[in-house]
């Protein structure tokens, strides 16, 4: 008998402001039943620190505190930056794809152009080079054109470019009302339902 292995998605968090984004959407897949393989980068852990508090000197301990999520179906799994050896750098790795979420410009720069120089950018490049779904949600402004080219390349090969840029048509009342939103942005190119935000519409009809 065959047994199915839960639905597995790599996340990786960078140093761009917006660290909230990245763990919100962690919590919501390990919520509903997914495997989250998660990497996170030195400079990523620097603003977990200055935006959450996190302890980054207890990189495990913080995790558990931040990613726990009550009754969750799923699980995550943490692989340190430099583990360039790590499974997720390699293509034999089975998952649904990846999403760097928030991305730095340096990452974002590094994929682009095939740099692979930590477990990060190489689960990117090894991402892409299986065809698998690559999303990239870049947190920066204002943007120069080297950033801009960037993004450009990378979508023009298939990568999903979700910028951080909250709405504000369904009303959100709290800061956490746009963080959601991002993340059910993000969630919505995964294929991923979720209820993390009030669509256009769903009150209006």
């Amino acid at each position: 008998m065959v047994t199915r292995r839960p639905a597995r998605w790599v996340v990786g968090i960078t140093g761009a402001s917006g660290a909230v984004y990245g763990v919100t959407l962690c919590r919501e897949l390990i919520r509903q039943g997914f495997e989250v393989h998660l990497v996170v980068s030195d400079a990523g852990w620097r603003v977990l620190k200055e935006e959450l508090g996190w302890n980054a000197a207890r990189r495990e301990e913080a995790l558990h505190a931040g990613l726990a999520v009550p009754d969750a179906a799923g699980k995550w799994v943490y692989h340190p930056f430099g583990d360039i050896g790590a499974g997720i750098a390699s293509g034999s790795f089975r998952c649904e794809g990846m999403v760097v979420i928030p991305c730095s410009m340096g990452t974002l720069s590094a994929i682009a152009h095939g740099s692979s120089d930590n477990l990060l950018t190489r689960a990117a490049d090894v991402t892409l080079k299986e065809g698998r779904p690559l999303l990239l949600v870049p947190r920066e402004t204002p943007l120069s054109a080297v950033h801009l080219e960037n993004m450009l390349k990378l979508a023009r090969i298939g990568v999903r470019i979700i910028p951080a840029m909250p709405a504000f048509y369904y009303g959100p009342q709290t800061l956490d009302d746009a963080v959601r939103f991002i993340a059910g942005k993000v969630l919505d190119s995964m294929g991923v339902e979720h209820q993390l935000y009030r669509r256009w519409g769903e009150s209006n009809e």
